[in-house]
């Protein structure tokens, strides 16, 4: 059945999933193997959306979750047959083989949205599949297509899945509703993960290619004070106090203000922030930085 069952999505945005959670239950439960519980497919599905709003102030972090989630349940229900309670460690093994090799109608070739509005009503997309076929900026500047044949799972996205999947069935034993995690008890990783030799190669800007970008904002800002000020100092903020982009952009959970750089007592500024994982955390800042504040 793997090669013949085509993959809708489960789970829409945060908004939909508070608002429309027994439409979709209805919708799933409807489409299921005759030889699965319904009721038990609705009660995974029911405990999956709880876990997923934990994640509701960080929307990158909602979608990786959201993904490596949905692909479990689509290949536990609707091809292994079986719902959260009965996977156990060999059921995870035979899962994570699958998504090294899915079926080739369960992969696309470009990201599209998972649900779209038609007719008045807002539903399932039929271009979206569960994997995705990637290729680098260059292959495409070079006049590369995606081809699904040539799909592979990379190293980073199984420590993704290992890592998600983890802290779901945690959360789901925490909750009483499973008992044990069947992921953390894959002894021989080895052969899904491989192990890195040698040094990681970083990519970063060198400091000449920092004082090139420094200089030239520098000059945008002289040409251009009303429009480019805001980008020097961005600019300078991002290098003097090694911030991620998401450390200094507006989100739902965190907007940052002047007000968030502070003095204290012993006269060194700080800037306080909200970061990667939603994690709040203080940031020296340089006589550098305190120039380009001035």
């Amino acid at each position: 059945m793997s090669n013949e069952y085509l993959p809708i999505p489960l789970f829409d945005t945060l908004e939909y999933l508070e608002s429309s959670l027994d439409d979709q239950i209805t919708q799933i439960q409807s489409r299921l193997p005759t030889d699965i519980s319904a009721n038990e497919v609705a009660s995974d599905f029911r405990h999956t959306c709880q876990f997923l709003r934990a994640y509701r102030g960080s929307a990158d972090t909602f979608k990786s979750y959201r993904r490596e989630i949905e692909r479990l349940l689509q290949w536990s229900w609707f091809i292994h047959k079986k719902t959260l309670k009965t996977l156990r460690r060999s059921d995870l093994e035979s899962f994570l083989e699958f998504c090294q090799a899915p079926p080739k109608r369960w992969i696309g070739i470009k990201h599209v949205t998972r649900f779209i509005d038609q007719n008045g009503l807002h539903v399932a997309n039929p271009q979206w599949r569960p994997f995705v076929v990637a290729i680098s900026k260059k292959a495409h500047r070079d006049g590369e297509v995606p081809d699904v044949a040539s799909f592979t799972l990379s190293q980073s996205a199984l420590q993704a899945i290992f890592a998600i999947l983890s802290s779901y069935f945690n959360y789901l034993e925490q909750e009483e509703y499973t008992f044990g995690n069947p992921i953390a008890q894959i002894r021989q990783k080895s052969k899904f993960l491989r192990k890195h030799h040698g040094k990681k190669t970083i990519r970063r800007l060198s400091e000449l290619q920092w004082a090139y970008i420094i200089e030239t904002a520098e000059k945008m800002a002289a040409e251009n004070p009303d429009l480019h000020e805001r980008t020097l100092f961005i600019m300078n903020a991002l290098f003097a106090m090694y911030l991620r982009i998401s450390e200094l952009a507006a989100s739902p959970r965190w907007i940052p203000q002047m007000g968030h750089f502070y003095k204290d007592i012993d006269n060194n500024w700080w800037f306080k922030t909200v970061g990667k994982g939603n994690k709040e955390r203080d940031i020296s800042v340089s006589d550098a930085m305190l120039i380009s504040l001035k």
